[in-house]
């Protein structure tokens, strides 16, 4: 219904709100090696990044045959299975999943002014986040750590939905849950198919992140900053 006045904007999370680096460059990951070597696997660091990036790799491409989601969990236990030779303790892989995802998260930037931006657009829209993630608490904890969790109706993930975007599921559970007509929202996001082309499949207007014209996208449809928001969603009501 592309007549719709735009009421709501449904934003992406990594990369659209907070800067990341999605393999884990630049961040150190020592207490999680310590921990597995503590476990009785005896890898070097550099053993246990590849280790750990193989198992991570298999699970993504599972992920991309239907967009279903996996957990940490599934990764850290098939991980522990592999490097051990041997069935892990569940307590085991909640230690590691937890040490792991506390690292990793030292590479996860909050972007200067954006509290500013949102606090902004909540005056006028209804926000909400529609986030690929393995694991329940991370996008939320780190709304509150922003300060701007209150600024959003709805988080909706991956890991809850247990499929991953583009698949319809997402984008139907979000607007189920906000209980409006895709017409009447707007998709924000820095990945083509995950927050372009599949929101647009599902009847929400897209805006991609795209400072150097990656895709060919109309251009209208693109930004070249989330700070650019403001102006280009006045003009689409």
């Amino acid at each position: 219904m592309p007549g719709l006045r735009v009421t709501h904007v449904l934003f992406d999370f990594y990369g659209t709100l907070v800067d990341h680096s999605p393999d884990g460059a630049e961040r150190d990951f020592a207490h999680s090696h310590d921990l597995m070597r503590t476990l009785g696997a005896a890898l070097t660091y550099d053993e246990f990044l590849a280790a750990w990036s193989k198992t991570s790799e298999q699970f993504t491409k599972l992920s991309d045959i239907d967009n279903r989601e996996y957990s940490m969990t599934d990764i850290g236990t098939a991980f522990l299975r592999d490097v051990l030779g041997r069935p892990p303790a569940r307590a085991d892989v909640d230690q590691l999943v937890h040490t792991y995802l506390s690292e990793w998260n030292k590479g996860v930037r909050h972007l200067p002014g954006i509290g500013d931006l949102l606090t902004a657009l909540a005056a006028e829209y209804r926000l909400a986040v529609v986030s690929n993630t393995q694991e329940a608490n991370l996008v939320p904890d780190h709304l509150e750590a922003m300060g701007v969790r209150q600024l959003f109706d709805a988080v909706v993930t991956s890991f809850e939905v247990g499929w991953r975007k583009p698949h319809p599921n997402i984008y139907t559970t979000a607007l189920n849950e906000l209980e409006i007509a895709p017409g009447a929202a707007v998709f924000v996001g820095d990945t083509y198919e995950a927050d372009y082309r599949g929101p647009l499949r599902a009847g929400i207007r897209s805006l991609l992140i795209d400072p150097h014209s990656q895709v060919a996208i109309p251009h209208e449809a693109r930004l070249t900053s989330i700070f650019e928001l403001p102006v280009r969603l006045a003009a689409l009501n």
